[in-house]
């Protein structure tokens, strides 16, 4: 049986902690800071847990 590939989008978006957990980051996270108040971009700089539903999917994709 050949190995499973990485999605390569998945791969960019996700990472899996050490205890298995699947993080991404929060959306509007990327540019056009000067537009957004401080405390708005503070609060989107920090990455998230990926919601349960999702969560098997993200790993499915990443290929564990």
């Amino acid at each position: 049986m050949p190995k499973m590939k990485t999605h390569s989008g998945a791969k960019k978006r996700f990472r899996v902690t050490g205890s298995g957990k699947v993080m991404r980051q929060r959306a509007r996270h990327v540019h056009k800071f000067q537009e957004r108040s401080s405390r708005a971009a503070r609060r989107l700089a920090n990455d998230v847990v990926v919601a349960p539903a999702d969560t098997k999917k993200a790993k499915k994709l990443l290929g564990l």
